[in-house]
């Protein structure tokens, strides 16, 4: 029997349990947050408190700093997101709709990055950064993060503006408009789908990047991000786990509310749909 043949309310049920299951870690996240160390290992698979311990996410906040951290992650992460949105647009826009002597090549050379792992690039980036006296700063952090390759935002770029119509660009041109008018005016709107896609996932990366901000903020524990001031739950005898599952539920819920709210634009933007 095919899947069409089913019953609506079968396929609903599938899907539901689908849902369910995806969603479970995250459920059991939010109801850790809420109980003491003991319930936390002896209560098993069980969401629902015996006791509600809210103390959990003021100690997290206040005795943690994670206030202090989460306004370190939102500046960097915010800052981070526009420069590689602008930064990748400009070059997939450059690569799709301009033939130059190299153009293959430099396109080939990108793909191939994405074999290259990440770890490979940390040793360069902080000696770079340490001549140029940035360790230690949110803005090091920052440019550190931003420049990176995201090829992969690149590449989506690159195959969204190849099908746009050339027509577009010769009407902004017969009107005056420059390279740069012609993108931001013209080409840069019809690529909102994509825009949000790019943000949403650089977003998400930037928001849980460690390694980068842990070895920033090495000697500054004032300018730690949520991934890295998670380490403030991590004694050398024991472990504050409830206190840990608190300040992972604030730190996850700024990225939910972002994809809910694009999430449409996220779907359209990875599709490669384009926007009448």
């Amino acid at each position: 029997m095919s899947m069409r043949r089913l019953p609506w309310w079968i396929a609903a049920l599938f899907l539901v349990g689908i849902a369910v299951l995806w969603i479970f870690p995250f459920l059991w996240m939010l109801s850790a947050s809420l109980k003491d160390n003991l319930e936390m290992f002896t209560g098993g698979l069980k969401l629902w408190p015996d006791k509600f311990v809210w103390a959990n996410y003021a100690r997290a906040w206040n005795d943690a700093h994670f206030g202090r951290y989460l306004i370190n992650t939102v500046v960097v992460t915010v800052i981070t997101v526009v420069v590689v949105t602008i930064r990748c647009a400009t070059a997939g826009y450059v690569l799709a709709r301009y033939r130059f002597r190299g153009s293959k090549l430099f396109l080939g050379v990108l793909v191939a990055t994405l074999f290259v792992p990440t770890g490979y690039t940390i040793i360069p980036v902080v000696k770079l950064s340490m001549q140029l006296h940035l360790i230690d700063s949110l803005g090091g952090m920052i440019l550190a993060l931003s420049g990176g390759a995201y090829v992969s935002a690149i590449l989506i770029y690159y195959g969204y503006f190849r099908q746009i119509p050339r027509e577009l660009e010769e009407a902004a041109i017969v009107d005056g408009a420059g390279f740069v008018r012609t993108f931001f005016s013209v080409m840069l709107p019809l690529a909102m789908p994509v825009t949000a896609s790019v943000a949403v996932l650089t977003f998400i990366t930037t928001w849980n990047a460690f390694f980068l901000p842990l070895v920033f903020t090495f000697s500054r524990p004032d300018l730690r991000t949520v991934s890295v001031g998670m380490q403030a739950f991590v004694g050398e005898t024991a472990t504050d786990w409830s206190g840990m599952a608190a300040a992972g539920v604030i730190s996850i819920v700024p990225v939910v509310v972002l994809f809910i709210v694009l999430q449409r634009y996220f779907v359209e933007g990875i599709s490669g749909a384009v926007k009448s």
